[in-house]
């Protein structure tokens, strides 16, 4: 492999999250050739979650050539909802009812073994259990969310259908119906991964930065990685975590890489109360998507195109929200926005809604890891229990789901 990853813009403007507090994460030059057990090319909140999965029982090198924590991860508005892009009876016709159940199952534990790792570790994170509000839209309307509440609950899914009437009641939100659902969760992304990083660094981890990685090489025995501070890393296996910086010659079946914007107020914006303890999202194309943080502020984003370089003007930026802030407005015209953020970013997302955690073809003792979709933390999460059963000489009971 020559040139390791594609090399993106990944955001514009703003985010929140880059004035969080407990964002340092100590990090070293690369001086000297290194041998590791496990090298891992990417910083951001993937490789953030396989570090500290992987450095329990393997020596662990993670390398990145930005800063930690200041790729796509600080775009996110984490929403750490275990409902995929595609609702289940949509995955079901695409992959079959049983992977799709499979699939939806894997990624509600996911979000129990977020939460759990959370609190184990005692990372501060703002992590906050939530329900989600699924409104139906132009693709999806009450009928068909009235079917899939009914096809969620038939694997044991904690969803169910409310029509129009109850939306108005206990929501005041204007729409034909709408999928209550429990277990998911919201909080700070820069601060689970700067905290996910510390722990993999108490254990012996290493974070070099900034250290790009020019080619890699596998042989019998492992993976050697060339990079730019003219030092060699020889790893016994390698594991890309580059968000949406895909990994060169790695194949991507029906993923493309899009834009997409978001926005948070100022602290303590006045909202219906039931807000604070629910993510919205909508059954549109494209789809707005809301929740409140911790410190009172609302985050709002959507508006997505498929373009993977409109996020990078500046100009849009300003239109995008200005769009954003008026939909918002018809959804809940008594909340007043005032803008204290803004930005854009690079998104993935994939015909199925799930991503990639797959060998590198034609390289042995690599892996690559690609999430798509609106759940790229949990898939983090996913992602490094896949990819750590198999270093471990096992096999994730659900690993074929993830395979392009």
């Amino acid at each position: 492999m020559t040139g390791a990853t594609i090399k993106r813009d990944l955001r514009t403007g703003r985010s929140l999250w880059a004035d969080s507090h407990g964002l340092g994460v100590p990090v070293q030059p690369l001086t000297e050739a290194i041998a590791v057990d496990v090298a891992i090319v990417g910083a951001g909140i993937s490789g953030a979650f396989m570090a500290r999965e992987l450095s329990r029982d393997h020596s662990v090198a993670v390398l990145d050539r930005r800063p930690p924590l200041t790729g796509s991860t600080v775009a996110s508005t984490a929403l750490l909802q275990w409902e995929i892009d595609l609702p289940l009876t949509a995955l079901a016709e695409k992959v079959g009812m049983a992977r799709a159940k499979r699939a939806y199952l894997r990624s509600r534990s996911a979000v129990d073994d977020l939460k759990r790792i959370v609190a184990d570790e005692g990372i501060v994170c703002g992590l906050k259990d939530k329900d989600t509000l699924y409104l139906a839209g132009d693709e999806y309307g009450r009928r068909a969310l009235e079917a899939e509440a009914q096809a969620r609950a038939g694997i044991g899914l904690e969803s169910e259908s409310i029509g129009p009437e109850i939306l108005r009641d206990r929501f005041g939100i204007d729409r034909t119906g709408a999928i209550v659902s429990q277990g998911s969760a919201s909080g700070d992304p820069a601060r689970l991964a700067a905290g996910l990083l510390r722990r993999a660094q108490a254990a012996g981890a290493k974070v070099y930065s900034r250290v790009e990685v020019l080619h890699a090489v596998s042989d019998p025995d492992g993976v050697t990685l060339l990079t730019d501070a003219g030092h060699a890393v020889r790893a016994t296996s390698v594991v890309f975590c580059c968000g949406y910086e895909f990994p060169k010659g790695v194949p991507t079946p029906g993923a493309k890489v899009i834009s997409t914007w978001a926005m948070a107020s100022k602290p303590r914006q006045r909202c219906p109360a039931w807000l604070r303890d629910t993510l919205v999202w909508e059954a549109s194309d494209p789809y707005l998507y809301f929740r409140m943080g911790g410190d009172g502020r609302l985050i709002v984003g959507g508006e997505d195109e498929t373009s993977p370089d409109a996020h990078a003007d500046k100009a849009k930026l300003k239109r995008k929200c200005e769009t954003i802030a008026r939909k918002l407005s018809r959804l809940l015209p008594e909340v007043e926005f005032e803008v204290d953020y803004s930005w854009a970013g690079a998104f993935g997302e994939s015909a199925t809604g799930l991503p990639s955690i797959a060998p590198v073809p034609d390289m042995d003792h690599a892996w690559a890891v690609m999430g798509f979709g609106g759940n790229g933390i949990t898939y983090s999460v996913i992602a490094s229990q896949v990819v750590s059963a198999a270093l471990r000489g096992g096999a994730d009971p659900d690993a074929d789901l993830y395979r392009p």
